[in-house]
């Protein structure tokens, strides 16, 4: 959860104790299907973060009783588990040697270096990682690195850290930790429209469609049709949400002049209204949805 995700949102807002609530165990995790997982994870985003944590409890199953293995090669081969994710169970879970590197990490130690280069790219990523596993603490892994990424959580923070209380600071190279770390250029945030219908029938149920492709694969949706044909309905509500680098208008249009011409296609349901908010969705038609059912 904690890859792309705040901690403050992860355990502020009780998503992990209402996933832990919902799968308890690997077993539980790994015979899940897409919708009350979807539906535990409705919210967090990023779905494929779940799906490769199932995929995961599956393995993990499969190849090794349930237990997780703690040796770096056979985590590493597990679906879903990257050279980070591999050193913080190693770090965290087994007090073993290894060097995590989150983005308080790179940053702290970017200016204990005095590193100008860019952090994110791959050399400069791969200059931060030799660094944090040459200053790891083989013996105290886990606390020495929470005790890093807490001083760049609370000391080292970004823009103008609190330099006159860090520990460390006899040992930083820099003099002007306000300009780093240094990232590359920001990719521009594209705008986006995005339009949808609201379609009841005879009976008040209400037409959504059920997501494909890799993203939102699983995810229920209000149905769309090609913007031309429906951008000049009326608009029944409008919200404004990003997700990565773009900026999307989300318009919500009265279908009810489509009705005698309208063509269900692959995905698409009638669902009863109290039924649908069961269901896994993104927040976004979440948000318009349960709107639109409140005024309905």
């Amino acid at each position: 959860m904690l890859q792309q995700t705040q901690i403050a949102t992860v355990l502020g807002r009780g998503f992990y104790t209402r996933f832990l609530e919902r799968f308890p165990t690997a077993h539980s995790l790994a015979k899940a299907d897409d919708e009350p997982l979807l539906k535990a994870w409705e919210g967090l985003g990023y779905y494929r973060r779940v799906r490769m944590l199932r995929e995961t409890m599956r393995a993990v199953i499969a190849e090794f009783g349930g237990e997780f293995p703690m040796e770096l090669d056979p985590l590493m081969k597990l679906p879903g588990i990257g050279r980070y994710t591999a050193n913080a169970l190693r770090a965290f879970a087994g007090d073993l040697p290894a060097a995590v590197v989150d983005g308080n990490v790179a940053r702290v130690l970017s200016r204990i270096m005095n590193f100008h280069a860019a952090i994110d790219d791959s050399a400069g990523q791969k200059q931060i990682w030799q660094w944090a596993e040459v200053l790891a603490d083989p013996e105290n892994s886990r606390t020495y690195n929470s005790a890093l990424m807490e001083l760049g959580q609370t000391i080292c923070r970004p823009g103008i850290p609190d330099c006159l209380n860090c520990p460390v600071a006899k040992f930083c190279l820099t003099r002007e930790p306000e300009i780093l770390p240094t990232k590359r250029q920001k990719t521009a945030i594209t705008a986006v429209d995005e339009h949808a219908l609201w379609l009841s029938d005879r009976r008040g149920h209400i037409l959504l469609h059920r997501e494909g492709g890799k993203r939102r694969e699983g995810l229920w949706k209000l149905p769309t049709r090609d913007a031309a044909e429906i951008s000049t309905l009326p608009t029944l509500t409008e919200m404004q949400y990003t997700i990565t680098r773009y900026r999307v208008t989300l318009r919500v249009h009265a279908g009810e002049k489509l009705k005698e011409k309208f063509q269900l296609t692959d995905g698409e349901v009638w669902q009863a209204p109290e039924d649908i908010l069961a269901l896994a969705m993104p927040s976004p038609y979440r948000k318009v949805i349960e709107k639109l059912l409140n005024e309905s």
